[in-house]
């Protein structure tokens, strides 16, 4: 390998860490506000002697976690991700189709 294959596969690998890392911390930014938000309606739903702030928590609660599931399995340097990757190259190398 010669240093330009060096020099691009560093850039490459480093464009692909911020690019996680960003999506990482969009997901924790997400969370945040979520929990900030919930406590205030939860709040207000208690003083007013309703239980209705159930309703955001439990549908905000599903984005977020399809966010996270998104975030750390399904993209690109997810666990699951990678798996599917690395059984892919093994069936691809072995001559296996489909």
């Amino acid at each position: 390998m010669n240093s330009t294959q060096a020099n691009t596969s560093v850039s490459d690998v480093e464009k692909l860490a911020r690019r996680r890392a960003g999506a990482k911390m969009g997901w924790y930014i997400h969370a945040l506000v979520y929990v900030l938000v919930n406590l205030g309606l939860v709040a207000l739903s208690a003083s007013r002697g309703h239980s209705w702030a159930v309703y955001p928590l439990m549908g905000w609660g599903l984005g977020l976690l399809i966010h996270g599931a998104v975030i750390w399995f399904i993209a690109p340097g997810g666990s699951f991700y990678d798996r599917l990757v690395e059984r892919e190259r093994r069936a691809l190398r072995s001559g296996e189709r489909g």
